[in-house]
């Protein structure tokens, strides 16, 4: 269901909000809660049928508008596409979620270089370029928000997946406080096991991880967009988690090195 300018002038009073990957996991939980709270949506995913059904179900069942881009995050001419619409002054966008990403199941050397660099530019490449064609807009308008999906294996050293989600954390935070005097909002928000088709689509069992260590991705959102409204710059959502990531700054990165394969098996 996409619509124009004209369409989207008209509609006017509700907020926008653009999630990436968006018809899965934690993208479609954030897509059902704000539709719920009444934003109007921008979807964004690779799957263009299953973009068109998830706002045609939203639309349905909410009565908000939904927008699609069919956009591989990690073509550089596919994702101008989405930094277009997120840089549109007549289509202003209030909230943008960053959350589109993959993991590999294999280690460094495990994966080709081809594979890491897709992983690279969807987790950080396409992460700064939306973020940067987003804050402008919000900056001139004195309102907006954006949300990073990072992780807490941000904190821990997990290869390449931790790096990017290091690199996503830090830039949230830095952004947090550089625009917060401007009226925008910056928040990373850092889950760890969640159930969704993240591990399915790395071929990892549920077994690959403790159960207590596994979330529901409904509750996640629902703590991030609090943690949101409050203003906070790094959203980690219950006890045991904030517990390992307080403590992964006092055990030595080579022990937290064996916990490597926790999540991969």
């Amino acid at each position: 269901m996409s619509q124009s300018p004209d369409e989207a002038q008209q509609r006017g009073s509700r907020p926008v909000a653009l999630v990436t990957g968006a018809t899965a996991g934690i993208g479609l939980e954030f897509a059902r809660q704000l539709a719920e709270r009444g934003h109007d949506l921008v979807l964004v995913a690779r799957d263009a049928a299953r973009l068109d059904e998830v706002a045609l179900q939203l639309h349905q069942e909410f009565g908000v508008d939904g927008e699609v881009i069919s956009a591989d995050l990690a073509d550089r001419e596919q994702l101008a596409l989405v930094e277009a619409r997120l840089a549109d002054p007549a289509r202003p966008v209030d909230l943008l979620v960053n959350n589109a990403g993959f993991g590999l199941k294999g280690r460094f050397l495990d994966n080709s270089v081809e594979q890491e660099q897709a992983h690279l530019d969807v987790l950080v490449v396409a992460v700064m370029r939306l973020s940067h064609a987003a804050l402008g807009p919000m900056v001139d308008r004195g309102r907006g928000a954006v949300v990073n999906v990072s992780s807490v294996a941000g904190f821990l050293p997990r290869g390449t997946y931790s790096a990017a989600k290091a690199y996503v954390t830090k830039l949230s935070e830095w952004a947090h406080a550089e625009y917060a005097p401007h009226g925008v909002k910056v928040m990373a928000l850092c889950p760890g096991f969640i159930r969704t088709e993240f591990h399915e689509r790395m071929e990892v069992g549920r077994d690959s991880a403790p159960s207590f260590l596994w979330l529901e991705a409904s509750d996640l959102v629902h703590g991030a967009l609090a943690d949101l409204e409050a203003g906070k710059a790094v959203s980690v959502p219950t006890f045991r988690y904030k517990a390992i990531v307080t403590g992964a700054r006092y055990v030595p990165a080579g022990l937290l090195q064996r916990f490597q394969s926790l999540g991969r098996k």
